[in-house]
């Protein structure tokens, strides 16, 4: 059920937070531009009329947009918030309170519950706060990269290993009594594999992880044999995803890399210092000149980048209403000079006969489609783009678009933060200091 509204009829004694803070903060300023009444309305349809009231739709999306946007947990959001007047005022709070607002599953259970949709209509108003900025520029820049999924560095020891635990916790709270349980000879073999990159310890640590599979191998069967069929009904899913496992080789594609997140993908982006990340590609947009991200666009299997743009220009579209006339790309992307009405322009296109002031802006176009590398950078360490902690694949497609709003949103409140002027004189001996703000 949806939160029943305030009542504000009723006069406060004291001063409330609006006149207690500094209205030139940048969190100040961020409550008066934030369309609020609109967001509940559209919030509205998923909650039902009946039921315990949930927490309010402003205080949710609030918190989520502190998580992302300062880096921290559910746990620390929910902690800092009683200690920061700002974030209370941000999140709808008339009076400073020293109460919690909500327990940190709480935050789970809305993004259950607004889902993909709902995220991406935050992400859109994340844009929107720019204005002229994201809508009216026709230029974007493209790229790729990889978001880590936090699972451990997949090996098939580990996963074997996993397969076999699985099945005896499976056993245990289904009363099932098997043959052997392996509890003493498993942890032998993991600590075999110990010696696997000496030369005298290869053969020992392949043995033991042949073994490995065959205890795991062994324990399902035994599962499928032994389970009654209410049992078997509803692990089905478990089942056969350890049976994927355990038949997969080494040149397979679409491989099991972890049995809690099956789908992850082994991705080389060609990185020096790491080879192979395991996660899920996610397409960048921003726009040229003022290097807003315009669109944040989780890609669920792992293809050719030029395969995803007609999807990432749709989405440029749905957020700012306008279709971009050219996308400046990296060589990833070669092959695609056009997608609809909007040229493709990557390093291939020096090498056409180009007239001198054609050559020259797109060497400009070029130089600023480096700008989006460190963008992705600091998505990755600040925005906690690097390592994904969110489960599932819609767990993929909301941490990428809290990401990206997040992003925007720093960006907005650096322009409406205090700013020092210099101002040197002839003899750059003394310095003058004027403090002002942005509006």
């Amino acid at each position: 059920m949806q939160s029943r509204g305030r009542d504000r009829g009723q006069k406060q004694l004291f001063e409330g937070l609006e006149k207690m803070l500094n209205p030139k903060e940048p969190l100040y300023k961020l409550e008066k531009v934030i369309p609020w009444e609109e967001l509940d309305r559209e919030f509205s349809r998923y909650y039902i009329n009946y039921g315990r009231p949930a927490k309010p739709t402003r205080l949710m999306i609030s918190l989520l947009l502190l998580k992302q946007l300062y880096n921290i947990s559910d746990e620390e959001v929910v902690k800092q918030w009683t200690h920061n007047p700002y974030w209370q005022y941000l999140s709808g709070e008339e009076q400073f309170k020293w109460k919690a607002p909500c327990t940190s599953s709480e935050l789970t259970h809305f993004r259950k519950r607004i889902g993909k949709a709902g995220v991406e209509r935050i992400f859109r108003l994340s844009v929107e706060l720019h204005k002229k900025k994201a809508r009216e520029e026709r230029e974007v820049v493209i790229d790729t990269t990889v978001q880590e999924k936090n699972i451990t560095y997949p090996t098939d020891v580990k996963q074997y290993r996993k397969i076999a635990e699985h099945c005896l916790g499976i056993a245990e709270e289904e009363g099932i009594q098997l043959r052997r349980s392996y509890r003493r000879t498993i942890p032998k073999l993991l600590f075999a594999q110990r010696g696997r990159n000496h030369p005298r310890g290869h053969k020992r640590a392949v043995k033991a992880q042949r073994k490995l599979k065959t205890i795991a191998g062994r324990l399902v069967r035994e599962l499928i044999r032994k389970a009654p069929q209410e049992a078997l009904a509803a692990y089905a899913d478990q089942i056969a995803l350890f049976n994927r496992v355990l038949v997969q080789k080494r040149g397979d594609k679409n491989k099991i890399y972890s049995l809690h997140e099956p789908y992850v993908y082994c991705i080389s982006k060609g990185k020096e210092h790491k080879k192979y990340e395991f996660g899920s590609k996610v397409s960048i947009a921003m726009t040229k000149t003022s290097g807003v991200i315009v669109s944040a666009m989780n890609i669920e299997k792992n293809v050719y980048d030029g395969a995803t743009l007609p999807d990432v220009l749709e989405d440029i579209k749905n957020h700012t209403g306008k279709r971009p006339t050219i996308a400046i790309v990296d060589q990833g992307y070669r092959g695609k000079k056009e997608v609809g009405e909007t040229q493709i322009i990557s390093a291939q296109a020096l090498r056409k006969k180009l007239t001198k002031y054609e050559k020259h802006k797109t060497r400009k176009r070029l130089r600023r489609r480096a700008a989006i590398e460190p963008v992705i950078g600091h998505l990755k360490s600040e925005f906690k783009l690097a390592r994904n902690y969110l489960k599932g694949v819609i767990g993929d497609h909301i941490n990428v678009l809290l990401a990206a709003a997040a992003y925007n949103l720093r960006k907005w409140l650096r322009m409406a933060s205090p700013f020092i002027l210099f101002i040197f004189w002839r003899d750059q001996k003394r310095v003058i200091l004027a403090f002002g703000y942005c509006n």
